[in-house]
């Protein structure tokens, strides 16, 4: 498939400059982990039994998942559109504007799940990790790796200029991420703030992360996988032709 050779060719180029792309994903969330668990976590109450950086560790795999496949759907794939013309090179060759658009997500999905196993490694490693079940954590990271990607490949599809990312960061992905239950419940925000989380994306992949990473398995984990396949349905045809709009003149 045509789809799979663009995701090959990113693969090419990723094997090139793995090292420096994973190290800069790596050391952010691992400093969130260590300060906010570490530091932090020593004026904080044990939370539903489990110590702070117990409680928050499997919500910085789900997070960093999440800005692995955002930001390479935003500034990647802008640059790869605009400044590169990576794409119009490939459409100069035998595919289409569909194949290059789902090879580009089918890419930040990858890297959403690889970098979500790289955090996942580090909280094994440092024993945070109660349950065998941590081990489909990153079969799981698909969903919302996808999730995400589309998301950002929506936005990067209406912006004309790459400083408008700043707004998508700031306005969206930062909110998504501080009140999405990673580093306390969101159970302990307003009534109105708790019904608002079940329309962020990042909420339903920390609660999955979590309940996998600590063993704590309920029927409530398919709702919540459920409602990201469902977002990721829906985004779909969306993404696709916007990206669309933005690469036929």
């Amino acid at each position: 498939m045509a789809i799979l050779r663009v995701f090959a060719r990113h693969m090419a180029v990723f094997r090139k400059i793995w090292f420096t792309n994973i190290m800069f994903n790596f050391i952010e969330p691992l400093l969130y982990l260590t300060a906010m668990g570490y530091g932090l976590g020593t004026f904080v109450q044990d939370i539903n039994g489990l110590a702070y950086i117990q409680y928050i560790a499997p919500g910085i795999v789900a997070s960093s998942a999440m800005f692995a496949a955002s930001f390479e759907c935003t500034y990647g794939t802008f640059i790869r559109l605009h400044y590169q013309k990576t794409f119009h090179a490939m459409l100069a060759g035998p595919v289409t504007v569909r194949d290059v658009i789902g090879g580009d997500i089918m890419y930040a999905t990858f890297k959403s799940m690889l970098f979500g196993v790289v955090i996942l490694t580090v909280i094994v490693a440092l024993g945070q990790v109660r349950s065998w079940w941590a081990l489909a954590i990153p079969l799981f990271l698909i969903i919302p790796g996808l999730v995400f990607s589309l998301l950002a490949m929506c936005y990067t599809g209406v912006t004309l200029n790459i400083d408008n990312f700043n707004y998508y960061v700031t306005l969206f992905l930062t909110p998504s991420y501080l009140f999405s239950g990673v580093f306390f419940p969101v159970s302990s925000m307003p009534g109105w703030a708790q019904v608002i989380a079940w329309f962020n994306p990042i909420y339903h992949s920390v609660e999955v992360c979590r309940a996998m990473a600590l063993g704590k398995i309920y029927p409530g984990l398919l709702l919540h996988a459920g409602v990201l396949a469902l977002v990721a349905i829906v985004l779909t045809p969306l993404a696709v032709r916007l990206m669309e709009k933005r690469l036929i003149v």
